[in-house]
């Protein structure tokens, strides 16, 4: 059974509205005390479990982050601003939502002796030298949002060096899965769900020769599910399916099927787009024991369910 690894805890997720939080939380809910943590700015309530406890509120505020970690045994921090763009229109914004909330999680965290989870981002590494990208290659973000996560993965790090906390940092790389926006970065396949389905042309931005590294929001959940049991914690993991698609090859994927008419058409490149992104998930797969088994064709299957 999904989560059952995890029994008799008090688990806090905080943006446990959020696209992957609440998945975590699904997944989690029969066998623990479940507390979400979320302002709603992005979650939406129809996604929260109904036996979970929802604190509403902003990560940013400290007695509300207090409250909900009082008495925590295991924290998931799914919580931060995401969007790229935001990032660079509002450094100062991103900066204090993903790494200055974040450490005060891990204050709480210390005080409580409870483990952290958190999202780190594929972001941290910029553009690759090289594909598969490892963890130790080197770290060259683009955006605000990079600096942010390269800074909370470091946090994670010293953290536990400095004061024995288990932390585990998840480098995710572009998720997708039902309850997703139609956003920009990993939201693409939102998107093109979403024009194909209208019949709207389906817009590629450039050649369509980026590649990248679509992971179900399942899959996530399984490698947050391994980190929270883990032995090997104060370190931080690639977390993908391995292998990379094209943009052009995700988008005749979709309109297939979608059983869509619509065509594909290109548009400028995106400013700063990565080239190629792709993770070596060796190091997950071996200390996590985590091993991503939703297909691309059979994750797009269950959007279109929908």
């Amino acid at each position: 059974m999904p989560g059952s690894e995890v029994h008799d805890e008090t688990v806090l997720i905080t943006g446990g509205a959020g696209f992957i939080g609440s998945h975590i939380a699904d997944a989690l809910t029969e066998h623990n005390d479940i507390r979400i943590l979320d302002n709603f700015s992005t979650g939406s309530r129809e996604n929260v479990p109904a036996t979970a406890t929802t604190i509403e509120g902003d990560i940013r505020d400290e007695k509300t982050l207090a409250a909900a970690m009082d008495g925590v045994d295991l924290v998931f921090h799914q919580a931060a601003l995401v969007s790229v763009q935001q990032s660079v229109e509002q450094p100062e914004v991103s900066h204090a939502i993903n790494v200055e909330a974040t450490i005060e999680v891990l204050e709480h965290a210390r005080k409580e002796d409870a483990r952290v989870v958190a999202a780190s981002s594929a972001a941290i590494y910029g553009e690759p030298q090289t594909v598969p990208v490892t963890e130790s290659d080197p770290k060259t973000p683009t955006s605000p949002y990079g600096v942010d996560k390269l800074s909370l993965d470091h946090y994670l790090r010293l953290y536990h060096d400095l004061y024995d906390l288990e932390t585990v940092a998840l480098r995710y790389f572009n998720v997708y899965g039902p309850r997703q926006t139609a956003g920009d970065y990993s939201g693409v396949i939102s998107i093109f769900k979403e024009q194909a389905m209208n019949g709207d042309p389906i817009t590629v931005n450039g050649d369509g020769g980026q590649t990248r590294d679509f992971v179900h929001v399942d899959d996530i959940v399984h490698a947050n599910l391994r980190a929270a049991t883990t032995t090997h914690v104060g370190d931080a993991y690639n977390i993908g399916t391995g292998s990379s698609v094209t943009i052009q090859e995700l988008a005749e994927a979709i309109r297939d099927v979608t059983n869509s008419a619509s065509d594909i058409v290109h548009t400028d490149p995106r400013p700063g787009d990565i080239r190629h992104s792709c993770p070596d998930i060796t190091k997950a797969r071996e200390q996590l024991e985590y091993s991503p088994s939703v297909s691309l064709e059979d994750g797009l299957e269950t959007l279109v369910q929908l």
